[in-house]
């Protein structure tokens, strides 16, 4: 059975993608400049994180446009993301693709490379979870094995976007065992930009 990389990402178009880095009103970098980031940021990643040992596939949003969209790499497969928040989205994919181990990360972490997403897959080998935590109580890796039935109970009750969404979904898992790998930051907002810029 393949592994398989998912990564989440939303057609980039101005107002659309990274709200809160591009909200001027807030010290964000403008809408256009959000929305050339996400799409470069995103190329970036899928450049780095390629290798035979997984098969990497796009979870795109809105559906229509992201399965059409001409901006990502054609010969990446799309799946498209459905209705509902972040958790009934990643839920949807971890009960429908074919089976193996699952890994899913968003777009929006410019330090992930194919070590981190390696060091996932091989956690998987002995849990049934993976997580890669961000310093804001919140993830930006989540995989499971799937070696079982997906829990009913995943995602539920997940306050998403806040410092609690990583204890949150731990707590939707009960009864499977789970490991953490690196920790990394998303960009969010400008001030994140900033401390990840070398």
């Amino acid at each position: 059975m393949r592994k398989q990389l998912v990564v989440m990402v939303k057609e980039p178009r101005p107002g659309r993608v990274k709200s809160r880095l591009g909200r001027e009103s807030s010290g964000g970098i403008g809408i256009v400049r959000a929305a050339w980031w996400f799409r470069h940021q995103t190329r970036a990643l899928l450049r780095r994180i390629r290798d035979p040992r997984w098969d990497v596939v796009l979870a795109v949003a809105p559906d229509h446009e992201g399965l059409a969209s001409r901006v990502w790499p054609e010969d990446l497969p799309r799946a498209a993301q459905g209705p509902g928040d972040l958790g009934d989205r990643m839920g949807r994919l971890f009960r429908t693709l074919p089976p193996g181990p699952v890994v899913i990360i968003g777009a929006d972490i410019p330090g992930v490379t194919r070590a981190h997403v390696a060091r996932a897959f091989n956690a998987l080998g002995d849990h049934d979870a993976v997580f890669g935590p961000a310093p804001d109580g919140g993830y930006w890796l989540i995989g499971l094995k799937r070696t079982h039935a997906v829990p009913k109970s995943l995602f539920d009750n997940v306050r998403w976007s806040s410092e609690h969404a990583l204890a949150d979904t731990i707590a939707g898992i009960p009864g499977l065992n789970h490991a953490f790998i690196d920790t990394l930051e998303d960009v969010d907002t400008a001030e994140d930009l900033n401390r990840l810029r070398p």
